[in-house]
């Protein structure tokens, strides 16, 4: 039985010797030509098709809408100009940025044009292949480095979410924090701020966030162009071992994270660094109200890519009975959500009052009681230090090197680094 395909070439140069091959080719039939992304689209939501063979300059295809189609089972092959050579920015190097596998010559023969539709409707939507290529490239304005990257070692980059639940627990300090001490271990680090409620990775650190460096990696993962060279420019780098992606300057400007080029960048992080930190929001819910249309925007949808992607969760909850009773929920709820997640648990803003004169204790049995884990890191309250490094816009690291806070936090990046190295 011929494989139903959708024509999407309108305005090539090639378009109409494409379509007579099209015509020809054996083991195909087209039941439509579509003129643009959304036409595409459209036509894939009512099923009648089972392979899309598009142009590589077609109108507003991007990522999103390649991973749609993936989605409803749909086979996605490109061509692309017989003189394109496959050089990095070029169009087949963009195509296969968006997830594309299958990029074809535009002058291919219709019995190969066949054949290709036909493996690729029966192989299925291509896996993702994560991959750390070593070194970490810092970048500095716009000045080119003839500095070689840095071998830090072989193995695949890691990508840990910090998480927790509503209540301000201290998400971003946490996630600060963590970044800022494996940098200073010598270990090259990314930091990025993906909380679509509002980030404060930037004036944490001092930082001016008019512009968002992840908004901006996430159009280049739309688009195509996205790899360790353009991420490293959008991010700045504020240590010798430390890069951060600024977030979100307002909470409105959510709809720029879309979940596939978030996948895409965090993709590209594990080849930049060998340790990527992820401030993440706090809510998970998966928007059941519009599931139904697979192309709407999701506000939470970035959050849970992220979740999904990362190798580790640094659950953040506070040390009194309603962040407690909070953090055990949202164990729970993290569980349900993203069955695939590896929690390590860290109990903020420790002190005697709320849990009586033995908080560690009290922390310790209230976690294991109803969640049936242990905090991997009990963080004490010390709002002097805390005050230091936000009026002054640095780290504890920088602002508070001797101080409580400080030293938990060094802790925690001691435990996170060797289980990198491990």
């Amino acid at each position: 039985m011929a494989v139903p395909l959708l024509l999407a070439v309108t305005g090539a140069p090639w378009e109409a010797d494409v379509v007579r091959r099209a015509e020809r080719a054996p083991g195909i039939r087209v039941v439509r030509r579509c003129v643009d992304i959304a036409d595409v689209m459209a036509a894939a939501a009512s099923g009648q098709a089972r392979a899309v063979l598009l142009a590589e300059d077609l109108p507003r295809l991007t990522s999103d809408a390649v991973a749609a189609l993936h989605s409803r089972r749909i086979a996605v092959v490109a061509m692309v100009d017989p003189s394109d050579t496959g050089e990095p920015s070029g169009g087949e190097d963009r195509l296969s940025r968006m997830g594309i596998e299958r990029i074809l010559p535009a002058d291919v023969s219709a019995e190969d044009l066949g054949r290709a539709i036909v493996d690729a409707v029966e192989s299925g939507p291509p896996a993702t292949v994560n991959h750390f290529a070593g070194g970490f490239v810092p970048y500095a304005g716009d000045a080119p480095s003839n500095e070689p990257p840095r071998p830090y070692g072989e193995g695949t980059g890691r990508v840990i979410a910090v998480w927790g639940p509503t209540g301000a627990p201290g998400r971003s300090t946490v996630a600060v924090g963590l970044a800022t001490e494996l940098a200073a271990k010598g270990m090259p680090t990314l930091l990025a701020d993906a909380d679509v409620y509002g980030g404060t990775v930037a004036q944490q650190l001092g930082m001016l966030d008019e512009t968002s460096g992840l908004a901006a990696a996430a159009r280049s993962a739309g688009g195509g162009s996205l790899d360790v060279a353009v991420l490293a420019r959008q991010a700045r780098q504020v240590s010798p071992h430390l890069l951060v992606l600024t977030g979100l300057s307002r909470a409105d400007r959510w709809t720029e994270l879309r979940p596939a080029a978030i996948e895409s960048v965090w993709l590209t992080a594990r080849m930049l660094a060998p340790c990527t930190v992820v401030d993440a929001g706090f809510c998970i819910e998966s928007d059941e109200e519009i599931s139904f249309d697979t192309l709407a925007p999701r506000r939470n949808g970035a959050t849970l890519a992220t979740l999904e992607e990362a190798d580790e969760v640094v659950v953040v909850g506070t040390a009194d009975p309603v962040g407690l009773t909070r953090l055990i929920r949202a164990l729970h709820e993290l569980r349900a959500a993203v069955p695939s997640a590896n929690p390590r648990i860290v109990v903020n803003r420790l002190r005697s009052g709320p849990l009586g004169n033995a908080p560690a204790e009290a922390v310790a049995e209230a976690l294991s009681r109803y969640a049936g884990v242990q905090a991997a890191a009990l963080l004490p309250f010390d709002q002097a230090a805390c005050d230091t490094a936000i009026a002054h816009g640095r780290s504890l690291a920088d602002a508070a090197k001797s101080s409580k806070l400080r030293k938990a936090m060094q802790g925690l990046a001691a435990g996170v680094s060797a289980d990198l190295l491990s």
